[in-house]
């Protein structure tokens, strides 16, 4: 058997480009990995693209490293039609990049939405004829919450899926889980591949190598192959609908809100509505301090302690609260809203009698 050496690289021809697809289900704590990868020096030079569900994007202001290097995409999820927003997005980097418009950038890393299946996105980054030669897939890192992720994985097929694909996964809130061992076992067997680290875990520990489909399920090849190109859902001019089911709002204030009235509505909202509450976050100007924004973090029943910022991260000193609903009314949310703010409305709900009965939806 004769041996030919491979053919000399094309000196023509830039090295391709690292790039980290970085997912998760809602509130695993994408954001917070992110903020974490970003300290390291390895990781200068990156550009950070987030995707949001919603049509108001906040994940973009709470990652530290932020200026030219980070780019939103909008309009819903990386999936469907989103995915040709990515594609663009992809090549439109690499023009300036070739152009001198734009400093050399030497990593990407994509945030997907935590309701992202990422089947579409990994077959771009796959099989598209330029992408794939400018640049090389390395990791799927998936964030799952030792809290909540087994009602995720039994509840979402995009939780699954996300698993599944993952080179490594990244567990958080390990110290808040009762069954730590639980979940790191159905991880295990959902991909046996895929190492289970910790959230300090090493940049270079979670973003290098390469992707590969060895040791992952027979369903990893069948999302990768030509079906994934189905749309499994569709929410055409819609930037706030996932499904049926799942609606995204956006809740917003001018003015300062006062502290009582925002905690008010917070732990109503968690204690009677927490498992139809797939994600919250939010920067809020609070009445007594309003120079100095907090940021609100829940996922169903779990709301952290908040965070108090030095100054606002950008020029919009508006309160700004997107939540991810499943099976709950935005309406009816956005109507609780108003009555803690006091903005009267024929059709608001009166929070004393909701305080009463919590459970209680009008028109429900």
């Amino acid at each position: 058997m004769s041996l030919t050496a491979s053919p000399a690289p094309d000196p023509r021809r830039p090295e391709p480009i690292p790039l980290t697809v970085l997912t998760g289900f809602l509130g695993a704590g994408k954001t917070t990995l992110l903020n974490w990868l970003l300290r390291d020096p390895a990781l200068a030079d990156t550009v950070v693209i987030v995707n949001e569900f919603g049509e108001i994007g906040l994940d973009h202001l709470l990652i530290e490293t932020i200026d030219e290097d980070m780019v939103l995409l909008g309009a819903g999820c990386l999936c469907c039609t989103v995915r040709g927003d990515l594609i663009a997005t992809l090549e439109d980097l690499l023009r300036k990049r070739d152009n001198g418009r734009i400093k050399p950038f030497r990593r990407v890393v994509i945030e997907t939405t935590g309701l992202a299946d990422p089947a579409p996105i990994l077959h771009a980054l796959i099989y598209h004829p330029y992408l794939v030669l400018r640049y090389r897939l390395q990791a799927v890192v998936t964030v799952v919450d030792a809290v909540t992720g087994a009602a995720s994985l039994d509840a979402h097929p995009e939780a699954v899926r996300q698993a599944a694909v993952a080179d490594r996964i990244v567990l958080t809130k390990a110290d808040l889980a009762d069954d730590i061992a639980g979940i790191r076992a159905r991880l295990a067997a959902l991909n046996p591949a895929a190492p289970i680290l910790p959230p300090d875990a090493a940049a270079e520990d979670l973003l290098g190598g390469l992707f590969g489909l060895y040791g992952k399920g027979a369903d990893v090849r069948a999302w990768l192959g030509d079906a994934a190109m189905e749309d499994a859902h569709h929410h055409p001019g819609d930037v706030n609908r996932h499904d049926a089911a799942i609606q995204a709002l956006c809740l917003t204030s001018a003015a300062p809100v006062p502290r009582p009235a925002f905690e008010m509505f917070m732990d109503l909202l968690r204690s009677g509505h927490g498992p139809k509450l797939l994600r919250l976050k939010g920067i809020v100007a609070l009445a007594d301090d309003p120079e100095r924004p907090i940021v609100v973090h829940g996922v169903q029943h779990v709301f952290h302690a908040p965070l108090t910022l030095p100054a606002w991260p950008d020029p919009d000193h508006t309160s700004r609260l997107v939540l991810i609903l499943r099976d709950l009314d935005p309406a009816f949310v956005q109507r609780l809203w108003d009555a803690f703010l006091g903005r009267p409305r024929v059709d608001a709900p009166d929070a004393a009698a909701l305080t009463d009965n919590p459970l209680a939806i009008p028109g429900s």
